[in-house]
């Protein structure tokens, strides 16, 4: 394989979706490059939610829209089933990315404020050439719960926002996606709202046979709806591990700062004390992705920091079953008190 973080990657006969030493750049004012995705490898199987986690600015939206190609990332290879999308072009990149559709963080932004709904779900197709009848558009209006009666003639403007992100499902849904990307999908709708759509998410996977990348920053949300969870920061993989071990079994300092830092109400056997790990992130200090730490990226923040974490970059290493960590410090007597250290 061609990442160093490759080892993870399970066998390909079973990847719908594979990554492999993605890296996203962007250059930047004075002649500075932004690091936002460094060599990281991920994949998923059939039916299967990964959710990618981390704080703003650690580059889990830049790599899914290049997954998307969208744009193209700077090196690295990404294949959807047996195709390559980074070595394809032309038509050829827009009939192999069909099979995989996007959901966007702000809903209304992402549709055209002057179609109305109807017009709205049947453009992928259309676009496409296939003809589209109203028997199908009402299908998948309702699919994602929405009243074709009532939404038939409407407009963005003429809705709330959960439900133009509810047209945005059903519009993925009208092109027979493989994988549906969806990059906080949730996070600018009303609490009582997100939870009706991650819901909806999940119904619609087991509906339509999907496989999901989720992408957000909320802990909680991205373990409720996940299967394996794939934490970065900086730019670089962390820590990939089971949604159901990530309570009890997470390694790595920065996968416990984000647990401590939940509320025990919405994460069942996290540890809690968010004023201590708030305390020791304002006093850390915060690296750029125009200049990233060198080794590890998170010693600047980290307790268990030495010399070895400046001088040599961690790579992914396993740690258990579907387990992997990149930490140089990830012995069982830096662990047990890790989670101790993090909250003094």
């Amino acid at each position: 394989m061609a990442g160093s973080g490759s080892i993870h990657l399970r066998p390909p006969e079973e990847r719908v979706l594979s990554v492999d030493d993605l890296v996203v750049e962007f250059p930047a004012k004075g002649g500075h490059t932004v690091h936002a995705v460094s060599g990281i490898s991920f994949d998923l199987v059939d039916g299967e939610t990964l959710g990618i986690l981390g704080e703003s600015g650690c580059g889990k939206s830049s790599a899914g829209r290049a997954v998307m190609q969208l744009p193209p990332p700077t090196s690295g290879e990404v294949r959807l089933g047996g195709d390559a999308l980074t070595s394809s072009s032309g038509n050829q990149l827009r009939k192999r990315r069909a099979r995989m559709q996007m959901i966007f963080q702000d809903p209304v932004s992402s549709l055209n404020p002057r179609r109305k709904v109807k017009d709205l779900v049947a453009e992928g197709p259309r676009i496409w050439g296939r003809k589209v009848d109203d028997a199908q558009i009402r299908e998948v209006l309702s699919a994602v719960g929405l009243d074709p009666d009532v939404v038939w003639d409407r407009r963005p403007h003429e809705l709330s926002g959960g439900q133009c992100q509810r047209v945005c499902i059903a519009r993925a849904l009208m092109l027979d996606p493989q994988v549906l990307i969806c990059d906080e999908p949730v996070s600018s709708l009303d609490v009582s709202v997100q939870a009706q759509i991650l819901n909806l998410l999940e119904e619609t996977k087991q509906r339509y046979r999907l496989s999901m990348v989720f992408i957000a920053h909320d802990l909680a949300v991205v373990k409720n709806i996940s299967d394996r969870i794939m934490v970065m920061y900086l730019g670089k993989v962390c820590e990939i591990i089971p949604s159901g071990s990530l309570a009890l079994q997470a390694r790595h300092p920065y996968t416990q700062l984000l647990l401590d830092s939940v509320p025990e109400a919405h994460l069942p056997g996290a540890t809690t004390d968010a004023e201590g790990v708030a305390e020791q992130t304002r006093s850390a200090e915060l690296p750029s992705p125009l200049d990233p730490p060198s080794g590890c990226r998170f010693r600047t923040r980290c307790p268990l920091a030495t010399e070895l974490c400046a001088a040599q970059e961690p790579q992914l290493q396993e740690a258990g079953p579907g387990h992997y960590l990149a930490c140089h410090h990830a012995d069982l007597a830096a662990i047990l008190g890790t989670q101790e250290t993090l909250a003094s």
